[in-house]
């Protein structure tokens, strides 16, 4: 991986990581293809949410920054198998929910962007 590279990854990882804890769903939009989705398990079924009506979620949902929340994010781990493709694991939360995601990312019009996000879910109470 290039350093080129590996900082250019870093740095939409850190925009989605902003976007996600001031809710700000253009910030999270721009990191993100139009074309991406998010998937995840619920009730033992695979769920497909477009990413239109995730970041509508996200403006409608309370910012943690808004709401106090400790912001605990972190890049654990990024792959990168070719000159344009990469994935990279994350934790991040909005308590009680701690998150897993799951990163596919592609090298588009010379920009790293994520493709689609697999993502889990555990609630601590």
């Amino acid at each position: 991986m290039s350093p080129d590279d590996r900082s250019a990854i870093e740095q939409t990882i850190q925009t989605y990581f902003d976007g996600l804890y001031e809710g700000d769903a253009d910030k999270l939009a721009s990191v993100f293809h139009e074309t991406s989705a998010l998937t995840f398990e619920r009730e033992g079924q695979l769920s497909v949410l477009p990413l239109a009506q995730w970041l509508q979620a996200v403006r409608e949902r309370p910012a943690p920054q808004a709401k106090g929340l400790a912001r605990d994010d972190a890049i654990l781990m990024i792959d990168q198998s070719g000159p344009t493709t990469a994935f990279v694991k994350v934790k991040c939360q909005m308590p009680p929910l701690y998150f897993t995601d799951y990163l596919n990312l592609l090298k588009v019009g010379g920009r790293w962007v994520v493709a689609q996000k697999v993502f889990a879910t555990d609630v601590r109470r």
